[in-house]
Formats: structure tokens, C-alpha cells, sequence
């Protein structure tokens, strides 16, 4: 890996940590450059601005997800399990996800000019509900956006209570089966 990238990858790995705990508006690019160990500048020329800088980190994130847990639309329960589990493992996610929402998309798409990520997972859906294997009664978009809401039921946008790593693992199990029984319950025929 040139040094290049791996500057970029100390600043986006820095820009994670501010944006997720601060937000778009209350994160700064200097405590971003500290972290990084680069100058101000220097995120600038990588990234353009500090909304530049966000979409990266947004990005990444999102891409890093979809890549960690592939869509397995003959699997929905194993697929709501693996998504709660990478929301454990990765809570900046779901903190960045509701900070987009917040602060520049409150309401329509939260991905703009990324749509193709799920336009495929709801193709694939319909697919299954064409062939009897998951409820037709519900448009597809419906079906993605309960499986993706339950499982980030503990998620750090969580009403309730937030998963964390540090919890018992007979607490994750438990919540897995939770899950997975929800979700075949109310979206499998």
C-alpha cells in the first residue's frame, strides 16, 4: 500500500471517530487532522471540504457493510442476524447512518446516487416473492425496510436498549433468535 493511501486511510480511520461522535456540523477537520497525524491542509487536498471528507467516511462505511454481509434474499432471518452482528461490531455505522439522516437527508433516500446498492436487493426480493417464498402481500421496498429496521433493532439508533460488544454472549444469542424468529415470522409466507 503506497503511502498515499495510507494517509488517506489514517484521515478517513480519524474522520470515523469525529464525525461519528460529533455529527457533519459539530465535527472539526483540525481534530480530525491531530488524529490522523496530518495537516489541515492536507485533508483538503484528499477530500476538497469537510462535507467532501463526510462522504467518504459515509461511503466507506456503507460499501464496508454490504461487503461484510452479502444479501442473502433465500436466507432472510440468517441475513437480519449477520447485519445485527455487524452493527455490533462496527457502531460507528448505524452513528453515521443517523447523523446523514439528521443533518442532510431527514426524509426520501438516505444514500443519493448509491441506489443501486439496494435497488438490486429489492429485485432480488421481488424475485422471491414471485415465487411464493416471502409474503407478496407487501411491496418489496416494504419488506427491505422492516428486515433492515428489525435488524437494527439494538442498533445505536435504538428507542430502547443498545447492543454493544461487551455484552454476554448469551445476550447476542438470545437476541439472534429473537431476530431471526421475527423476521421469518413476518415477512416468510
Amino acid at each position: 500500500m503506497s503511502s498515499a493511501e495510507q494517509t488517506r486511510l489514517r484521515i478517513l480511520d480519524s474522520a470515523t471517530t469525529e464525525f461519528a461522535r460529533h455529527g457533519i456540523a459539530g465535527a472539526r477537520v483540525d481534530r480530525v487532522a491531530l488524529g490522523a497525524g496530518v495537516s489541515k491542509p492536507m485533508i483538503y487536498t484528499y477530500f476538497g471540504s469537510k462535507s467532501g471528507l463526510f462522504d467518504a467516511v459515509f461511503e466507506a462505511h456503507v460499501i464496508a457493510n454490504g461487503d461484510r454481509v452479502p444479501f442473502t434474499p433465500e436466507d432472510l432471518p440468517g441475513y437480519a442476524v449477520r447485519l445485527y452482528e455487524d452493527y455490533v461490531a462496527d457502531p460507528s455505522l448505524v452513528r453515521l447512518l443517523m447523523w446523514k439522516r439528521l443533518e442532510r437527508e431527514p426524509d426520501g433516500y438516505l444514500y443519493p446516487g448509491m441506489e443501486d446498492l439496494d435497488d438490486a436487493h429489492v429485485r432480488d426480493i421481488e424475485d422471491r416473492q414471485r415465487a411464493g417464498e416471502l409474503r407478496a402481500d407487501l411491496t418489496p421496498e416494504d419488506v427491505w425496510a422492516l428486515l433492515i429496521s428489525m435488524a437494527s433493532t439494538w442498533a445505536q439508533s435504538s428507542l430502547t436498549a443498545v447492543a454493544t460488544a461487551t455484552d454476554p454472549q448469551s445476550v447476542h444469542d438470545r437476541r439472534s433468535r429473537a431476530l431471526a424468529h421475527a423476521v421469518g415470522a413476518m415477512l416468510l409466507p
